[in-house]
């Protein structure tokens, strides 16, 4: 699934061809996604004019006079800017054509992406209870420490609770712990402050480098533009079990944490 990397390069990449432009149609090729999408999204979206394009989390908010298009690209879920005569493939679910002649499509073969509606000066249920963006100056060291107290569960499941911090996905979270010489089955009541400030640093940088990357490559993700992203070279020990650290060349181990993959090296993390 998409994590925050690859939805903020999908942000950017659709920003330049969105901003300002009017909305002349809509087309629902398909009554719902991974749920039912608002019946009246057509009548909601004809002659609005874009006016921002957001990320919250793993979503993407695209602004108009009235509210927001709610989007998630699920597993396999794809938003490209294409010329409007260019022919619908399988699993085109979504038109929305532009005064440009240019044409938002969302094409998602498994369907678990979302489309919602979000009324303007109103937050969808989705959205009222995430944590903090990791970028944000409201993710510190401190706030982790805080939240973390009397919590017997694993830090890395901590850190991807999107209630504590959002978009901090299995592989970023991996990347970040390992950084931080934070082994992942700890528990996080039983991480220190001075280890919090450093696993804050290392979120940050790993999911800006990642961002700068274009993202990860994992099984159907790809950016608008079509090309791949290039973090997934630089993965340290995600996908690595088995394999000698980058680092010390102690053999990673792995296993099974909360229904995710999970590797960490014996020796650079305790």
């Amino acid at each position: 699934m998409p994590e925050l990397p690859e939805v903020e390069t999908t942000r950017a990449g659709l920003a330049p061809h969105l901003l300002g432009r009017r909305i002349t149609v809509v087309v629902l090729r398909r009554p719902d996604l991974r749920w039912p999408i608002p019946a009246d999204l057509p009548l909601l979206l004809n002659g609005q004019r874009i006016e921002a394009v957001r990320r919250r989390a793993k979503y993407l908010l695209i602004d108009v006079d009235g509210g927001s298009m709610l989007w998630h690209l699920g597993m396999s879920g794809a938003l490209r800017v294409l010329d409007a005569d260019i022919p619908v493939r399988a699993h085109d679910h979504v038109d929305i054509v532009l005064d440009s002649g240019k044409v938002l499509r969302f094409n998602d073969p498994r369907r678990f992406g979302c489309l919602l509606w979000q009324a303007a000066g109103q937050i969808h249920p989705l959205l009222s209870k995430l944590g903090p963006e990791p970028l944000s100056d409201a993710f510190d060291g401190e706030y982790l420490w805080r939240r973390s107290r009397l919590r017997n569960i694993a830090i890395k499941s901590f850190l991807m609770d999107q209630a504590v911090v959002v978009g901090v996905g299995n592989i970023y979270a991996a990347e970040s712990l390992f950084r931080a010489g934070i082994d992942p089955r700890r528990a996080a009541a039983r991480v220190s402050l001075a280890r919090y400030r450093r696993l804050v640093e290392a979120v940050r940088e790993i999911l800006s480098h990642a961002i700068r990357r274009g993202g990860t490559t994992l099984r159907d993700f790809i950016s608008p533009d079509g090309a791949p992203g290039y973090f997934e070279q630089e993965l340290l020990v995600y996908g690595r079990a088995g394999q000698p650290c980058r680092v010390c060349a102690t053999c990673l181990q792995g296993m099974e944490m909360a229904a995710r993959a999970t590797v960490w090296c014996p020796k650079c993390q305790r």
